[in-house]
């Protein structure tokens, strides 16, 4: 796996830092950031932040938790999405996956709903999107919020809106491994107007810093809690070069994708492997490939013979309920159909920006040799 790097992002940093002069917080390159954003992906109030991570935890400080209200979320997830909530004294609720899009399964979600439950996570697992109509149904019904996890998401869309801008908050990760990259950093999209204020404040360390800047208070001063979630302009300009060519690597990735979807077909219909599903009125981002093995001692021997090769693959997430923070803070709630059995068997591919013909070619020589069988 390589960082994408497209070539002009070290020119932003050097304005930044050499023209500007701003390489705190808030300067003009995290603005041009956040306004590109809002109008790419249609959000209505997009603000960066030091990582995915802390898009969450930002996320969770707005949805005002008390102790012992509870959040749904997948098991099949990084442990940020649970630890946003937890930090804010809420007891965790995990449920299980579809087997199709390894996202939180609707009806799991319904199930585990008691008097306590404030919010509903979904997480868009390799950028597919959930489905959001069902789950904003069921929010509605319940009064919930939903605070979409869409780290791996920028760019997907479902039904033709933008990941991260349809529940009441979206959280983006631009980390070194994801599609478009600040190193570390992230962004909070706040898309239900309650929350569009405070959200400033708690960016702020709690201050009205923002409004003191717009011209609103005549000076600024403590109000809220918040912590600092300003990242440094400097990531921001980086960023920025990123996002200039951001039609240039969803392309580059997505051909890396339909590569492996297509030369991979073969043993999928042979029944030796199972292949990524991308359901109606989702487009994907080409996030990750992954394939899936048909039990752990198979995922096993296939990521060892894959390295003999001299192909990095991976396999994903331990699910959260089996972990021992996991077991401490929350509880599963329904039965254990495909959590356990999608960490046992899935394995990523390589895919990165850049990737070259010829690496794809090895990486699917290798799964072929891996079966025995020619391309």
């Amino acid at each position: 796996m390589s960082p994408p790097y497209v070539g002009t992002e070290l020119e932003y940093v050097r304005d930044a830092v050499e023209k500007n002069r701003k390489i705190c917080g808030d300067g003009p390159y995290t603005k041009m950031c956040q306004r590109w954003l809002e109008d790419k992906l249609h959000s209505e109030k997009m603000l960066l932040t030091t990582s995915g991570t802390t898009a969450l935890e930002m996320a969770a400080m707005l949805c005002e938790l008390e102790p012992g209200d509870e959040v749904i979320l997948p098991s099949y997830t990084f442990s940020s999405t649970a630890t946003a909530f937890l930090r804010e004294g809420a007891s965790l609720v995990f449920v299980d996956i579809l087997p199709e899009t390894k996202n939180i399964d609707p009806e799991a979600i319904e199930a585990a709903i008691t008097e306590r439950t404030k919010v509903v996570v979904p997480v868009h697992y390799a950028g597919v999107a959930c489905d959001m109509d069902e789950i904003l149904r069921i929010a509605g019904k319940y009064d919930l919020l939903v605070v979409e996890d869409a780290a791996q998401g920028v760019s997907s869309l479902y039904r033709g809106r933008h990941l991260g801008t349809i529940g009441d908050i979206g959280c983006f990760s631009f980390h070194e491994t994801k599609n478009y990259s600040m190193g570390e950093g992230g962004a909070i999209s706040v898309n239900n107007p309650r929350f569009r204020e405070r959200a400033d404040v708690i960016r702020e360390k709690g201050t009205n810093r923002s409004n003191f800047l717009r011209g609103q208070v005549d000076k600024y001063t403590w109000v809220d809690e918040g912590s600092s979630f300003l990242p440094s302009d400097m990531n921001a300009a980086y960023l920025w070069g990123q996002l200039q060519s951001m039609e240039k690597i969803f392309a580059n990735r997505m051909a890396t994708w339909d590569y492996y979807d297509g030369a991979l077909s073969s043993l999928c219909e042979k029944g030796r492997l199972e292949l990524p599903i991308i359901p109606d009125g989702c487009s994907h981002n080409a996030h990750m490939y992954y394939v899936l093995l048909s039990d752990l001692e198979e995922r096993t021997s296939f990521i060892s013979f894959l390295k003999e090769k001299g192909v990095g693959s991976a396999f994903h997430y331990v699910p959260l309920h089996s972990a021992p923070a996991g077991q401490r803070f929350g509880r599963y709630n329904g039965e254990d159909n495909f959590t356990t059995a999608t960490y046992e068997r899935l394995v990523r591919l390589p895919l990165y920006y850049g990737m070259s013909d010829e690496d794809r070619e090895a990486v699917v020589r290798a799964v072929y040799d891996y079966f025995g069988e020619g391309e």
